[in-house]
This record gives C-alpha cells, sequence and structure tokens, in this order.
C-alpha cells in the first residue's frame, strides 16, 4: 500500500519535470554550451612570445562563430626600445621623450583584441579580465571599458583594448577572458620574463 494518495504523486513528478525542464532551458545552447576546446598542451601565440593559448583561438573560428579573441604582452623595456627608435625617427626633444617614457606602465602592458560578428557584439564593456597567479591569488580582476568596434571585414567587427599591467617578478600567471555575451571563457597562460 502506497503512503501518499496518487494524485499527490502525480502533481510531485510534474513539479519535478517542470523544475527539470526549467534548468534545462536556461542554460546555453550551441557551441556556448559545450565551451571552448583546449591545446593538449598551451601553445605559444604567434604574436607575443610570453603568451601560450590554453583555449583553441583560430582564425578559422571566428570565420565560423565570430569568437577571436588574442592577448599580447609588451614588457618594459620593449616599449623603451620602441620609443627610443621614435625619437630618432622623428628627432623630438628630449622633453618629448622623457614624457612618453614616464607615461609607460612599469609593468607593461596586455593587450586585447577581439573580432566578434556584428557592432554590437564586439563591445569590450562584455569582457571581464582575471590574472591569477598559480597559488590562484587573484592579480588583476576588472571588466573592461564600454566600447564599439571598427568594421574588420565581411561582419567581423574588432575591438582593441591596452591595459597598463603591474610591475611583478618573474613568473607564471593564468590570465582569463569571460565574454558574457558568448558565455565563453578564453584560457592563456602568460610568462613574465626578467627585468632587462
Amino acid at each position: 500500500m502506497h503512503s501518499l494518495p496518487r494524485l499527490t504523486r502525480c502533481f510531485l513528478a510534474l513539479a519535478v519535470l517542470l523544475l527539470c525542464a526549467g534548468s534545462v532551458l536556461a542554460q546555453p545552447t550551441g557551441k556556448a554550451a559545450k565551451g571552448r576546446k583546449r591545446y593538449a598542451f598551451a601553445q605559444r601565440d604567434e604574436e607575443s612570445q610570453y603568451v601560450y593559448n590554453v583555449s583553441k583561438n583560430t582564425d578559422e573560428e571566428q570565420d565560423v562563430d565570430g569568437s577571436f579573441t588574442r592577448v599580447g604582452y609588451r614588457t618594459y623595456t620593449e616599449m623603451v626600445a620602441e620609443l627610443g627608435a621614435l625619437k630618432k625617427l622623428h628627432d623630438w626633444a628630449d622633453t618629448t621623450y622623457q614624457r612618453r617614457v614616464g607615461n609607460v606602465p612599469p609593468g607593461g602592458v596586455l593587450t586585447i583584441v577581439i573580432h566578434r560578428q556584428g557592432p554590437k557584439n564586439a563591445d569590450l564593456g562584455n569582457l571581464t579580465l582575471t590574472v591569477t597567479d598559480k597559488e590562484g591569488k587573484t592579480v588583476l580582476n576588472q571588466t573592461l571599458a564600454a566600447s564599439t568596434g571598427r568594421f574588420f571585414g565581411r561582419d567581423l567587427y574588432q575591438a582593441k583594448a591596452i591595459i597598463p599591467f603591474p610591475s611583478l617578478a618573474p613568473q607564471d600567471l593564468d590570465v582569463s577572458i569571460r565574454d558574457a555575451k558568448l558565455y565563453q571563457t578564453f584560457d592563456y597562460t602568460l610568462k613574465l620574463p626578467a627585468a632587462q
């Protein structure tokens, strides 16, 4: 003999089905539900020698779903050397050169470039940047300032951010960029070099 009447059991079964259906509807669909594919071993970025891609992030993928995101890193030493070359090229006064060198962040800069389908999707305000060390301590955490992308080609739009980076000892850092619009996270490893 059952302890609950049949009507109560049916009502409970229906409630459980509705809860399950609601949670399924709230989940992202398509590629966002699967997440980004990851490399078995982090791959060195073609443009930045200090950045290693953990998530697969290729030009082919931007053609499929407009999800291209690239992180770069430039050291203080590289930026000052570039300013030295520009000083010679443009015949800058010493005060102009010193002012520009004074504006270079001591930890260098992170550059973030995205390509997205449609101008509204290329808003950097959709991105949250998190940088952590190997112990899990947060080094940098910020939502990027809202911006509009510029036309890049076909239906792709490009946006770029340059973020001053704190001065740190040489170490490996985990960089994660969360795109709230795509429901995707792009992961990288940043290998900070010794001061030169």
